[in-house]
């Protein structure tokens, strides 16, 4: 075995066992983030699988009538594809084997080749069919883009955003025949130098004739006679087959590879957003959830048990988010985040304590009649100073419970600065106002 080879194994086996891993880290997940992963799982399962046999896949993209399904017809020798005039007939990525192209993927003895047929690219607004075709495009080991004329803007457009997947790209000039010799050579000199330069190399830019047109041929017999016939020349094809085959035998094993780790690379990315949305999504309702429940604590509880019940529900609030992030936070460690993320909060935390005392104070001076009185400003206030405690302790979990290289205070600080505290307040005392408002004893005083 030579270097290369080598080397282009040892990838193959690290993408393997990159496509493992992003599956572990799948069934990490909770179930509500399973259901939501149930396609990326398939696709990784079968990125492996397609790993595991060697399975090179050969996408084609083009526009309508370019000649994309008679391109496959021709590369597999046999008409697999119907091809309709009137172009657009292909509505689903479907694929073919394409068994002589003669190319096995070196020490995997179930290797094959697939040509991959998408729907045409100025047929593919529906949000379906422009999915399909842009999995087809990541999955994908080469790209084989089919014009018949110089491009026009969807097909430059669709090419641009192709190169971005990163994967080789063969442009193929299709309807050769349709030319002169002359407009040949001008257009492929405009695609390689002028259209393509920069984004397509010179030499993955070849001519084909995949369906030619008919030809009138005269045709004499062993008596001399000569009669007039109609016959379709055979496909002109051996500069791309020759340019597949080129690329496949110095780059097969390694496009594999590389691409199974791109892939698992971008499913593993996708796990991490779709991980960090639903837990910002459920954190920030249970935020929402338990300012208004302390709130509502403060307000409505006799002096004294106010504060101690408000610190409950913090404590509690705090250990339910720590969940959320898939931590079991003890009681004792809830409590220590907690006042440590008042420590750090400075003014937040001297100001909600000074609240909470004298609104509890002057409950108690007014034998709990003040309630009435103290519970918009009160309430408010400890629901504002806990909302912005469990937005630190929020930002401490989803960085894996450090401070993410900064301090608490620099934290705080800014979180502060991006909270709009009238409006955190007006919908805490929206909260209360309900709460008064369905309290027949509330009503009675």
């Amino acid at each position: 075995m030579n270097q290369t080879v080598a080397q282009s194994s040892a990838r193959y086996e690290e993408a393997a066992a990159s496509i493992d891993h992003a599956l572990e880290k799948m069934k990490g997940c909770r179930d509500e983030e399973k259901r939501e992963l149930r396609r990326d799982i398939a696709d990784l399962q079968g990125m492996a699988q397609k790993l595991t046999q060697g399975r090179v896949e050969i996408a084609v993209f083009g526009e309508i009538s370019t000649g994309k399904s008679a391109l496959i017809n021709a590369l597999v020798g046999e008409a697999v594809t119907e091809v309709d005039v009137q172009g657009g007939w292909t509505k689903e990525v479907w694929d073919v084997d394409w068994s002589g192209c003669g190319y096995c993927v070196p020490g995997l003895a179930d290797s094959k080749v697939v040509l991959i047929d998408t729907p045409g690219l100025n047929e593919v607004g529906g949000g379906d069919r422009a999915k399909m075709a842009r999995d087809a495009a990541q999955r994908a080991d080469l790209i084989l883009f089919v014009t018949d004329s110089d491009l026009n803007e969807t097909e430059f457009s669709a090419l641009a955003a192709l190169t971005l997947v990163h994967k080789p790209i063969i442009v193929v000039f299709n309807k050769i025949d349709l030319y002169t010799p002359e407009e040949r050579e001008r257009l492929l000199q405009v695609l390689r130098d002028d259209r393509l330069t920069g984004a397509i190399q010179p030499e993955n830019v070849v001519m084909t004739a995949a369906h030619p047109r008919e030809m009138e041929y005269v045709v004499e017999d062993q008596r001399g006679r000569t009669k007039s016939e109609w016959r379709r020349p055979k496909p002109v094809l051996e500069d791309l087959r020759v340019r597949i085959l080129e690329v496949l035998e110095q780059d097969g094993l390694a496009l594999l590879a590389l691409n199974a780790a791109m892939y698992a690379a971008d499913k593993s990315d996708r796990v991490a957003a779709l991980r960090m949305r639903l837990r910002e999504k459920q954190a920030t309702k249970l935020i929402w959830s338990y300012a208004a429940v302390k709130s509502l604590t403060v307000a409505f509880t006799p002096p004294a048990v106010d504060v101690i019940g408000g610190s409950a529900v913090d404590l509690v609030m705090v250990a339910n988010l720590a969940k959320i992030y898939g931590l079991d936070l003890s009681w004792k460690h809830s409590r220590k985040l907690f006042f440590s993320i008042l420590k750090a909060g400075g003014w937040v935390a001297v100001a909600n304590i000074a609240t909470l005392a004298a609104g509890s104070l002057f409950k108690a001076v007014t034998f709990g009649f003040g309630a009435v009185l103290t519970a918009l400003p009160q309430g408010a206030a400890a629901g504002y100073g806990s909302y912005i405690v469990w937005r630190a302790a929020k930002y401490f979990f989803e960085h894996g419970s450090t401070w993410g290289g900064e301090s608490p205070k620099v934290v705080i600080k800014r979180i502060l600065a991006e909270t709009d505290k009238n409006s955190v307040l007006n919908h805490l005392k929206d909260e209360i106002r309900g709460k008064i408002l369905r309290n027949r004893h509330t009503e009675a005083e």
